[in-house]
């Protein structure tokens, strides 16, 4: 049975999140964990009675119940189960914890900033989650992005590390609805070195049951503007990438100023921890 981690903060956000999990899972036998978390500051918490403390988390609780209700109630599925988590940590460490401790597959959350602005690529939740989570992936669903069977996935890579039981995750998300996985590699160099001559020859063996093609672009100023070009003109249906040091995922989670890049989290993001 799959698990699969739902962060809520009851917002209207997470429960899209929510229904897009429990659409792209409707086949599989899952368990989905409602992980809600109301961390209080120390300087905060001293102000208040344990009687105030004790309210809030029942509050909590019972919020967490009423998702639980809604979701059983919405998604008449005898393949899916539900339960809660409740916790005081921050909403990392929470999912941290969470994924360690229930040996969670999948953690689904959605993307909303605070602000709401169109042009922010993605939460600082989601910022974090993703700098901090490594044991599993993470799929990110921007606000109201309504579920479509993912035809097609988009994976860019430039070939210069070795992919292998990694890419399992990018493998079983194809395999639920038989999606065609569109390899994307940005023409950085004239011609591809010994190294990624070989691990484009070994990724090509590690997909070979998965129905796969291999895209070549050229470099652009900006490799963000290369991938939405890529999205748009294949009509890319979940953008998949792993999560390494020095890659380019890295390099748009540490921006300073993230809606400054011009990355726009416009379909389902799925994000894979490196093993390395």
């Amino acid at each position: 049975m799959k698990k699969i981690l739902l962060p809520t903060d009851f917002s209207d956000n997470a429960w899209c999140a929510t229904v897009y999990a429990l659409k792209l899972y409707d086949k599989e036998e899952c368990t989905f964990y409602f992980l809600h978390s109301y961390k209080i500051k120390v300087s905060t918490m001293s102000n208040l009675s344990n009687k105030l403390l004790r309210t809030m988390a029942e509050n909590a609780k019972q919020e967490l119940l009423e998702l639980k209700d809604m979701a059983e109630s919405a998604n008449d599925n005898p393949n899916h189960y539900f339960d809660i988590l409740l916790s005081v940590d921050t909403m990392d460490d929470a999912i941290e914890l969470a994924v360690k401790k229930y040996n969670i597959d999948l953690v689904v959350m959605g993307t909303k900033g605070a602000t709401g602005a169109k042009e922010v690529f993605m939460g600082s939740n989601a910022v974090n989650i993703i700098k901090h989570v490594k044991a599993c992936p993470i799929l990110l669903i921007p606000n109201e992005c309504d579920f479509e069977i993912p035809k097609q996935i988009a994976f860019p890579t430039d070939f210069n590390r070795f992919y292998g039981e990694e890419l399992l995750p990018l493998k079983n998300l194809a395999k639920l609805y038989d999606s065609k996985i569109r390899i994307l590699h940005i023409n950085e160099e004239q011609n591809l070195s010994h190294q990624q001559d070989y691990n484009l020859a070994m990724l090509k063996v590690y997909l070979e049951e998965c129905p796969h093609s291999f895209h070549w672009m050229p470099d652009y100023t900006k490799k963000e503007k290369a991938i939405i070009d890529f999205i748009e003109e294949l009509s890319i249906d979940i953008l998949v990438m792993i999560n390494y040091e020095h890659s380019f995922l890295e390099s748009i989670i540490n921006e300073s100023v993230i809606k400054n890049i011009g990355f726009h989290a416009t379909i389902p993001f799925f994000v894979i921890p490196s093993s390395a």
